[in-house]
């Protein structure tokens, strides 16, 4: 459906947050599914899934957060902590009249999603986790920082040149995924486009203060009472599920039939779109029947 990233840029929407304009995908029709990216990527993530999904009848919104993809990407800090991504999802569905929605999350998404929850959490239908970060024992960063000069300096390297992105960009990804026949010059440039000019600024935030310490949403966790699926890379060594499953199995309600380990490593959106996609929509028929 979306070949290249000028094509997939064309059909996206704008809504004004009070901090800057946010792109997001929107088509279909019925039952609402929102699917959240991470760091350092964008709505692209989802361009495989999004077709399938939009097949079977649902209605398929996906944003770039405030600092990613083509949204905004104003100077600040603060302004891309976890309870103001939250918040700018919430005022997003609410500009959309969206009032229910079944929420897909992953990597950095997933902190973005427990500061939402945080202020609300009768919006959501249903969680699907993938390759989230939810507790200090299972993300295992390979980069952290203190703020200033040198952090500013390693995270220019995502947006300056394609020399940089070069060197940034690309092995993140190559390293990320499992299946390297994924990995094409057409995949890594709607990952490289939008990250230039200030692509930086978001990122600066996530390796100076997300990176060096988690919050600890147990408590949230443990008061949620809604249905939780897993999808999970198995082969994935930040984000890894051996350092989250007790956690998640004491903290969540959900059964081991709803924890799905799959042959990807991180970005798994790129190495099993059809597998994840069919999990989503057998979860959320079977939750209609039930």
């Amino acid at each position: 459906m979306f070949s290249t990233y000028s094509q997939y840029q064309s059909n996206l929407l704008y809504f004004e947050s009070q901090e800057g304009k946010m792109a997001y995908f929107d088509e279909g029709q019925g039952e609402c599914i929102l699917l959240l990216h991470g760091v350092p990527t964008s709505s692209w993530l989802y361009r495989k899934i999004i077709p399938i999904l939009l097949q079977k009848g649902y209605r398929v919104i996906a944003p770039d957060m405030l600092g990613y993809g083509s949204s905004d990407k104003p100077e600040g800090y603060e302004l891309y902590s976890d309870f103001k991504m939250g918040e700018r999802i919430l005022r997003m569905m609410a500009h959309l009249e969206v009032g229910s929605w079944s929420h897909v999350f992953h990597d950095g998404g997933g902190l973005w999603t427990w500061a939402m929850l945080e202020q609300d959490q009768t919006k959501v239908k249903n969680l699907f986790m993938l390759n989230t970060i939810i507790y200090q024992t299972g993300f295992k960063p390979p980069i952290k920082f203190e703020k200033g000069i040198i952090a500013k300096l390693f995270t220019r390297l995502y947006s300056y040149s394609k020399f940089t992105q070069k060197i940034s960009i690309d092995p993140t990804f190559k390293n990320g995924i499992h299946h390297k026949n994924k990995i094409s010059s057409d995949m890594l440039e709607g990952y490289k486009v939008p990250l230039k000019g200030k692509g930086h600024l978001a990122l600066y935030y996530f390796f100076t203060q997300t990176c060096k310490q988690i919050k600890d949403y147990s408590p949230l966790h443990q008061s949620l009472k809604i249905p939780l699926t897993v999808i999970w890379g198995k082969w994935d060594d930040v984000l890894r599920w051996e350092g989250n499953e007790e956690h998640v199995k004491l903290n969540f309600t959900v059964s081991q039939d709803d924890i799905h380990l799959i042959d990807a490593k991180h970005f798994i959106q790129e190495e099993q779109p059809e597998e994840i996609a069919e999990i989503i929509i057998q979860k959320l028929q079977k939750t209609i029947l039930t």
